[in-house]
């Protein structure tokens, strides 16, 4: 994985936002067409093209020359373009496609739902009554696994690239998180999400690989709009300055996400990848999830579950912080499974490599001809990934089982009832927790 320190970042086009993902590092630019603008006061945005109006927030995203923008409002940031890398250990992690794969619900390869066990979370609750958007890089509706949890006509794609909500090109990122979220086993024959009867809202903010700022705060916005009881953020920016721009950004930021929470979304964020110590970052923070209201998810993970497939039987236990995590007592609220991984258990078991079966596996795509015409579509399956982009959708679906249970819950108290029910283990420093270790079962 490519080594970006925060000093190359912020020589990268003077941008002060970038992006994380599974581990990513980052590259970004500032676009000289969109433009952030303040709508208080004596905005007139009669000459601009407004792209999202954000109703509910003092500010929009527009499309226009720069010099119209200055006469219009009073106050405004250029849009910023992100870029991800992806890191190795995800693109190297093996796939599966569907109609090779012969899982089962409870699917050993699922220790991440084992680890929480929650199966007896779903003598409860499956999540039904509640909404949870992805804000991601697009789920794809025609896999089996979730084309019953997807709700097609609230789903968006917020991006000016012209597709629907799917994903487009390579990028299964979103669709990977989705499942951890709503996956709901296709039929008896696929994988388990956490939630597997919440109404599941794809808002793709991604085309191919890049994102923008702006679509990001529109998704959250309008996830608060359509009455989603969580938003989930496998995605964000570090290392962002704590001054110059960045005191706007996080303004309009945490505008979005305070509106976000009084309307009742809850959002979980990623903590990030950087195995950066965020408590005693002095000049710089990670956005959104040191934003208002974020709940920040830490990733944890076993080491050497492949060679047994035992929980009890590992290197590491599951609850173990993974090795790419970010950390800080103040900067994380929970931590939840997200997958690690050690390369030197690269012999394979099974056919995949040992390694792998330490990831997180849940619903993914690839690219294959299917007909032998030379055309290549996107084809649903299985696969592994890390990250904290992995632990934050399960405490997302998490929130909408806790949510489901107790429907007059608003987003705080759903957010206290998951910190109360977690537990700092013994054996590793409260840094890496915050409130501790997700516990679904005890959080209803």
């Amino acid at each position: 994985m490519p080594d970006v320190t925060k000093r190359d970042f912020l020589k990268v086009s003077g941008s002060l936002i970038g992006g994380i993902a599974a581990g990513t590092t980052v590259t970004a630019a500032e676009r000289t067409d969109r433009f952030i603008v303040s709508t208080g006061g004596k905005a007139d945005l009669s000459d601009l093209t407004v792209v999202h109006e954000m109703p509910g927030i003092d500010y929009a995203v527009v499309r226009g020359d720069e010099s119209a923008v200055k006469r219009s409002v009073k106050s405004y940031e250029a849009d910023v373009q992100i870029e991800l890398d992806s890191p190795d250990v995800n693109s190297e992690a093996p796939t599966l496609d569907a109609d090779e794969y012969e899982g089962q619900p409870g699917d050993i390869y699922q220790w991440d739902k084992a680890d929480l066990d929650v199966p007896k979370a779903h003598e409860t609750t499956e999540g039904e009554g509640t909404r949870v958007a992805v804000i991601d890089s697009g789920v794809l509706e025609t896999h089996p696994d979730l084309s019953g949890p997807l709700n097609l006509g609230l789903s968006r794609n917020f991006t000016d690239d012209g597709g629907d909500h799917n994903p487009v090109g390579g990028d299964d990122h979103g669709t990977h998180v989705a499942g951890i979220v709503a996956a709901d086993n296709g039929g008896g024959l696929g994988v388990n999400g956490t939630a597997p009867k919440t109404d599941l809202v794809d808002c793709r903010v991604f085309s191919g690989d890049g994102a923008s700022f702006a679509d990001i705060l529109a998704a959250v916005v309008y996830s608060a709009n359509i009455d989603a009881d969580v938003a989930n953020l496998s995605l964000g920016a570090y290392p962002v300055p704590r001054q110059a721009q960045g005191q706007f950004y996080g303004k309009v930021l945490n505008s979005a996400m305070t509106y976000a929470n009084k309307e009742g979304t809850l959002l979980v964020i990623a903590a990030g990848n950087d195995s950066a110590d965020l408590q005693h970052d002095k000049n710089f923070i990670s956005l959104p999830n040191e934003g208002a209201q974020a709940v920040s998810v830490a990733s944890t993970g076993p080491i050497g579950y492949g060679l047994s497939f035992d929980l009890g039987d590992v290197n590491s236990p599951a609850e173990s912080p993974a090795v790419y995590t970010n950390y800080g007592t103040n900067a994380v609220t929970l931590a939840a499974p997200g997958g690690d991984f050690d390369a030197s258990l690269s012999d394979p078991v099974g056919g995949v490599p040992a390694y792998a079966y330490d990831l997180v596996f849940n619903t993914v795509f690839s690219y294959e001809d299917v007909d032998g015409d030379g055309e290549s579509e996107q084809v649903p399956g299985y696969g592994w990934k890390a990250g904290t982009s992995m632990a934050a959708p399960n405490v997302a679906g998490a929130a909408a089982l806790v949510k489901s249970a107790n429907p007059d819950y608003n987003a705080n108290q759903v957010e206290a009832a998951l910190k109360r029910a977690a537990e700092v283990p013994d054996d590793y420093g409260k840094e890496y927790y915050g409130a501790g270790y997700l516990n679904v079962v005890d959080a209803l």
